[in-house]
């Protein structure tokens, strides 16, 4: 019987632990702040909940006194919260930026198979029966607002290191400009059709040397002039826009595009325009809304973002959590006395575990709250760039959102009550006879 007691004594806790975790990343945070409100009712209305309350008011008011051992909970909450959301950060910039890029009112055709523009091949008979398609708008003169592009990955020196960086080089006709709306000539002006000139996104000036406008850069052993700048809030900022025709003879391309951009008469007449590319048998295409193209391109990414840091923050956690059972540990060693006398006179184990727990978790949140604000002035809108569609270089801004401030203080909050609980057990089950001679 007692090694039966000695062993659930040992197993409920982990239960405990785990049960709890599970179930605070499951709930949202309406049941969470409905639990929280539950504590304070408890700690309001019930005599265990207020002598609950009682010790932990004592124990927070000692906690200038043990500003040391206190603060490095703080400080190692903070540091695995904030490094948490930076790669968090990371990864919803990313995925915003390439999210931002398209539209349910635009299409994009590929070749059938392509996952990206950069490895898609289009020929000048599948491009002119593309752009000839019912469901495409027109302008004002009856011209169909599609535009064939072409990609290719241009190299060009990053600025600060002189290492050449691939930088997408879009090769485009004047109907790119109106069916891409986004895209805002900021600078300089547009190129000129069959003349070798660049327009630049900002993205890309801020990443490499050499593109502002007025510059000469080589590229394909051919020297181009950068004429204009544009902005556009998404993906595009990160490449170079010339006229098609000069950029397939530059780097020998032909008569093929990459893919074709349209803009579409309805919204809805996605399917129908996906139907009518598949009914004809000289094409070997698939189409979708840009909208629907960038998700997936962030997909792959922003996936493996988010494991590493969430790898990375599990395993700072630990270092944290060893942190935090060892200041707690520490605490109530040098409050036995203390809780000896407060369990002498009639307080129960649940009000000084509760006590411990709270006075943790207050430790926890201030660290969560620390790393949140530090994350937040280090990282929100700070400019990277990585690999997107396997060759070439998008650069986007770090996107500190509020879903990522509270799920860095449900990760503190969750290190706080594992790093709590085991010294809060061992308070209230200590032999107060035991603790009166150990103090």
């Amino acid at each position: 019987m007692k090694m039966l007691k000695s062993l659930l004594r040992g197993v409920l806790p982990a239960l405990v632990v785990v049960v709890f975790l599970v179930a605070w990343v499951a709930l949202p945070w309406p049941a969470l702040l409905g639990l929280g409100l539950l504590l304070a009712l408890w700690m309001a209305l019930t005599r265990t909940g207020r002598q609950a309350a009682s010790v932990a008011y004592v124990g927070i008011a000692t906690l200038p006194q043990r500003l040391g051992t206190s603060s490095v909970v703080v400080v190692g909450i903070a540091g695995v919260v904030g490094v948490l959301r930076a790669l968090l950060a990371m990864a919803v910039g990313y995925r915003h930026t390439l999210a931002s890029s398209g539209d349910e009112n635009t299409a994009i055709v590929l070749r059938g198979g392509s996952s990206a523009e950069l490895m898609s091949v289009l020929s000048h008979e599948a491009v002119t029966a593309i752009v000839r398609a019912p469901e495409i708008a027109r302008n004002a003169e009856g011209q169909p607002l599609a535009s064939p592009e072409l990609l290719v990955a241009a190299n060009v020196p990053r600025r600060g290191s002189g290492e050449d960086g691939s930088v997408t080089l879009r090769g485009v006709g004047p109907m790119a400009w109106e069916v891409r709306r986004s895209v805002r000539l900021v600078e300089g002006r547009r190129f000129e059709p069959g003349r070798r000139e660049l327009v630049v996104g900002r993205g890309a000036q801020r990443q490499f040397d050499g593109l502002e406008v007025g510059r000469e850069l080589r590229l394909g052993n051919q020297v181009w002039t950068v004429v204009g700048a544009f902005e556009s809030g998404d993906s595009l900022e990160s490449e170079m826009w010339a006229d098609a025709e000069i950029v397939a003879a530059t780097y020998r391309r032909g008569s093929s595009r990459a893919s074709v951009v349209a803009r579409l008469a309805d919204p809805k007449a996605i399917g129908a325009f996906k139907a009518n590319l598949a009914a004809d048998p000289r094409l070997q295409v698939e189409a979708t809304t840009t909208r629907e193209y960038f998700r997936r391109q962030s997909e792959t990414l922003t996936r493996v973002l988010r494991i590493i840091g969430i790898v990375v923050g599990s395993i700072m956690a630990i270092g944290a959590v060893f942190g935090a059972l060892n200041t707690m540990f520490a605490t109530v060693a040098t409050r036995a006395r203390e809780i000896a006398t407060l369990r002498a006179i009639g307080f129960r184990g649940m009000p000084v575990v509760a006590a411990v727990m709270l006075e943790t978790l207050l430790l926890a949140a201030a660290g969560g709250i620390v790393g949140g604000a530090v994350a937040w002035l280090l990282f929100n809108g700070y400019t990277a760039s990585t690999m997107a569609g396997g060759v070439a270089q998008l650069s986007f801004e770090f996107r500190v959102t509020p879903v990522l401030l509270w799920t860095g203080l449900k990760w503190a909050l969750a290190i706080g009550f594992v790093g709590g609980l085991f010294p809060a057990l061992r308070a209230a089950t200590l032999p107060v006879s035991q603790a009166l001679r150990a103090a």
